[in-house]
């Protein structure tokens, strides 16, 4: 019996098994976003080959990225280990390799949320995994004393948030996690 990669079968446990063992880089769960940085990795060709396709791409306005031999992926929206299996089935569809392996990186330096307003040093502050609005606020000097406390807004993809952080001092377990690109203003008391 002979069984190779083109088999309907082996793609799909191939695909499952991928899925499964792949690690998540993103915690949070969500997807590529446009403006991301990615260090793609290639590896089961031929070394010369990894050397050629292995480097950064940056997700376009589109969504994409533009890869060697296989041109625009579409990899917005997706969580990495899914990103990584569309980039993998491309290269098998155009039979350009029958068995590649593809590894995204997504360098924490290329993402950041923008803290601003009333707080002691306005910037951007790296993302991690594990940044919530207060320890974002914190990150960016704490609350100056014109900070009004209660209507922190919080924008993510373009749909802003109004919250009472003074509420979430009493109640720790309620301070929402942030991501890439969310974007924390603090305004200025009117007292």
């Amino acid at each position: 019996m002979k069984t190779h990669l083109k088999s309907p079968a082996l793609c799909l446990l191939l695909a499952v098994f991928l899925h499964a063992f792949t690690p998540h880089l993103r915690a949070d769960g969500a997807g590529l976003r446009v403006g991301d940085i990615l260090e793609i990795r290639l590896a089961g060709v031929p070394s010369e080959e990894m050397v050629q396709f292995s480097a950064p791409y940056t997700v376009d306005d589109a969504g994409s990225v533009n890869l060697p031999y296989i041109g625009l992926v579409k990899v917005a929206g997706l969580p990495v280990n899914q990103a990584q299996l569309a980039i993998e089935s491309k290269l098998q569809q155009d039979k350009i390799y029958t068995h590649p392996t593809v590894t995204i990186n997504i360098p924490n330096a290329s993402r950041f949320v923008s803290v601003g307003g009333q707080v002691r040093a306005p910037g951007r502050i790296p993302y991690s995994a594990d940044l919530t609005l207060m320890s974002a606020i914190n990150a960016a000097g704490g609350f100056n004393d014109y900070a009004d406390r209660k209507r922190v807004r919080m924008v993510r993809e373009k749909q802003a948030q109004v919250i009472d952080t003074r509420k979430l001092v009493k109640n720790p377990d309620q301070d929402p996690k942030i991501l890439p690109g969310d974007q924390i203003e603090v305004p200025q008391s009117l007292w």
